[in-house]
């Protein structure tokens, strides 16, 4: 993601605008769908719901993703392997897009960043710790003495913010409602879905 956004600062947004998700036009696709008249620029416009996932704003926005990134990424491939991380990244990539597009229907602002498909790390950690006792983390710079209680209380306590931000409206040019459908597409994937973590102690509750 930093080679991207380094392609994005060195050649400009020619050749990456068309990747950021625009609920307005993904809306107006999916109408096209649903009237049997999709087109392959329809089919474009639906692959900006994950291809959003993988540009950055600025030098900040992405720096803080991918430490998001690494703490949180890396514990779902120490708990599940990366096949399973990869999965979550994509789910909740594409549900966090699907949230920002339905909450803002009529919006032309194209949508960019990592952030949504993060908050779905946390979702999937918490849903983790909702079914089985997990070990303690030791990620840096998250070690020990946290404990998988308080890192998941830490995702709930994040989610909150992002909610309440959107019930008071807040307009601050940050997407919250990719930030709450990714982590709900998180925390419901891995609390149906994902198998028994590794790791020892590992029991369900």
């Amino acid at each position: 993601m930093f080679l991207i956004f380094f392609a994005q600062a060195a050649f400009g947004p020619a050749w990456y605008q068309g990747l950021m998700a625009v609920p307005g036009k993904v809306v107006e696709s999916w109408h096209h769908l649903l009237g049997g008249q999709v087109s392959a620029a329809d089919w474009r416009q639906f692959g900006t719901l994950l291809s959003h996932a993988f540009l950055h704003g600025d030098i900040e926005h992405v720096t803080f993703n991918m430490l998001y990134f690494w703490i949180f990424g890396a514990l779902l491939v120490e708990l599940l392997g990366w096949r399973w991380m990869l999965l979550i990244f994509v789910v909740t990539a594409v549900g966090a897009g699907i949230s920002h597009v339905i909450m803002n229907r009529e919006d032309v602002v194209p949508m960019l960043g990592a952030s949504g498909a993060l908050m779905g790390f946390e979702g999937a950690y918490l849903g983790l710790a909702t079914r089985w006792t997990l070990p303690d983390p030791h990620v840096w710079p998250i070690a020990r003495p946290i404990t998988p209680s308080r890192l998941a209380l830490l995702a709930v306590i994040g989610v909150s913010f992002d909610y309440f931000s959107i019930m008071n409206q807040q307009d601050t040019g940050i997407a919250y409602g990719a930030h709450v459908g990714g982590f709900t597409a998180g925390l419901l994937l891995a609390a149906l879905a994902a198998p028994r973590p590794r790791g020892r102690g590992v029991v369900k509750r």
